[in-house]
């Protein structure tokens, strides 16, 4: 089956690539997680603006990569959300939580699937979250999560 990668899938590739995969994959895998579109002619021309929306927040190089290393390492990375006794969170913080934190306090857009967290975040107080950036660079993040005010 013919598919158009809507985001990077490791080992397959990167959005906007046209790939041609096994059925079953494509039907209970890439389809349903929202990985990929099925190809079509007019599929075709939604790859362009896929392309043009990943080479803008595309990090070019190492030395980018470094930049934003230092720059997420540097932020104040702040969760606000409702708590009850002791502390505890009613849910947990997720890693979509901490990408939206994180594009509201430094303006990078991270995406939630290359950031990894120890467990649940289920308490408040400070969290280390791995933030895995491109050409093998890897950013520590200390998340602060707060009760809601």
């Amino acid at each position: 089956m013919k598919l158009i990668l809507t985001r990077e899938v490791t080992g397959l590739g990167r959005a906007g690539d046209v790939v041609t995969v096994k059925d079953g994959f494509a039907r209970n895998f890439l389809l349903p997680r929202g990985n990929a579109i099925a190809w079509s002619l007019g599929g075709e021309k939604q790859i362009e603006g896929i392309r043009r929306a990943r080479a803008s927040r595309e990090i070019r190089d190492i030395d980018h990569a470094k930049e934003v290393k230092a720059l997420l390492e540097g932020a104040t990375i702040t969760v606000s959300v409702k708590v009850g006794t002791a502390g505890r969170l009613f849910g947990s913080v997720t890693e979509k939580d901490v990408a939206a934190a994180i594009k509201a306090s430094t303006g990078q857009d991270i995406d939630r699937h290359s950031i990894k967290t120890a467990g649940h975040i289920k308490k408040t107080g400070e969290h280390n979250v791995k933030v895995s950036l491109p050409h093998h660079v890897s950013a520590s993040v200390t998340v602060k999560v707060v009760a809601l005010a």
